[in-house]
C-alpha cells in the first residue's frame, strides 16, 4: 500500500488528486497539506469521503509516514515543497509548471535519498501528442503551436508548449524564416520558443488544457492536436507515476520512461 500526501489538497487540482488516491485500491490518502484550509476536514472542503484534517505545513508528511507526496500548486511554493521533500527523503510527483533550468539543476542534486517526477502534462494523449509531433519535425520546414488554457492559468507560454518545442527543435534544428516583413500588431506572431518555432498562448473562459501542434512544408500541412476537457484526464497518469516514482532515481522529467516511449 502506498501512503500518498498532497500538497494544495484544497484547490482543483489538488481535490481531483486525493479523490483519484482514494479511490485507487492500492493507495491510501494519507496526509493533506493546504495552508489555506488548515484545520479542515477534507469533507467540508471538497467533499471528498475521506476523514483526513488538512495541515499548514509538510511536517504533517513525516508524521504520517508518507512514502509519495504529489504537488500541483504554484510555482513559488513548489521550490520549496520539492527541496523539503528531497530534504526529507520523501518521493516527490510534480504537475506544477515554470520552474527553471535552475530549479531543475537543485532538484538534481537534491534527490539523493528520494526519486522525484516532475511533468508539465500528465495526459497520456498529451504525452504522445508531443511524441508524434517530434517524429514529425525532421519531414517539416515550418510549425507553429497554439497552446490553449482555462484563465486561471498563471505562466505563459504552458510548460507542455515549451517541452514540445523544444522536443521539436532537437530532432529538427532548421526550420525556415518567419516571412513577416509587417507586424501590424507586436506579438501577433506569438512567441519565439526553442529553434524560433512560435507558440501562441490563449487563456480563455471555459477551457482547461488544450494544444495544436502544426506543421507544414510543400503541399501539405500536418496537424497535432490534443483537448483536455475535465481534469480527471491527468489522474491515469499521476497515479501511473506515484507507482513508479520509487524505480526511477534521481529526477526524471516528464512521462516519456514511465511509458517506455
Amino acid at each position: 500500500m502506498i501512503r500518498v500526501g498532497v500538497f494544495g489538497a484544497g484547490g482543483r487540482m489538488g481535490t481531483t488528486v486525493c479523490q483519484a488516491v482514494v479511490d485507487d485500491p492500492d493507495m491510501v490518502l494519507a496526509a493533506a497539506v493546504d495552508p489555506f484550509h488548515a484545520g479542515l476536514d477534507l469533507r467540508q472542503v471538497n467533499g471528498i469521503a475521506e476523514h483526513l484534517q488538512m495541515a499548514a505545513g509538510p511536517e504533517a508528511l513525516v508524521a504520517a509516514n508518507v512514502d509519495v507526496a504529489v504537488d500541483f500548486t504554484q510555482v513559488e511554493a513548489a521550490r520549496a515543497n520539492v527541496a523539503w521533500l528531497a530534504d526529507n527523503g520523501i518521493h516527490a510527483v510534480v504537475g506544477t509548471t515554470g520552474f527553471t533550468d535552475a530549479d531543475l539543476d537543485r532538484f538534481r542534486g537534491a534527490f539523493t535519498s528520494s526519486n522525484c517526477v516532475i511533468a508539465p502534462n500528465f495526459a497520456i494523449g498529451a504525452i504522445l501528442m508531443m511524441r508524434f509531433a517530434e517524429l514529425a519535425a525532421p519531414y517539416f520546414e515550418t510549425a507553429e503551436i497554439i497552446e490553449l488554457h482555462h484563465e486561471h492559468k498563471l505562466d505563459a507560454p504552458s510548460g507542455t508548449a515549451m517541452v514540445t518545442a523544444q522536443r521539436m527543435a532537437d530532432a529538427s534544428p532548421d526550420w525556415a524564416p518567419d516571412p513577416t516583413a509587417d507586424m501590424v500588431v507586436p506579438g501577433a506572431r506569438g512567441g519565439q520558443g526553442p529553434a524560433h518555432i512560435p507558440i501562441h498562448s490563449v487563456r480563455m473562459k471555459g477551457m482547461v488544457a488544450h494544444q495544436e501542434v502544426l506543421l507544414g512544408t510543400t503541399g501539405q500541412t500536418l496537424s497535432i492536436r490534443h483537448d483536455t476537457y475535465d481534469r480527471s484526464s491527468f489522474m491515469p497518469g499521476v497515479l501511473l507515476a506515484v507507482r513508479n516514482v520509487a524505480d526511477h532515481p534521481g529526477l526524471t522529467l516528464g512521462l516519456d520512461s514511465l511509458l517506455d516511449l
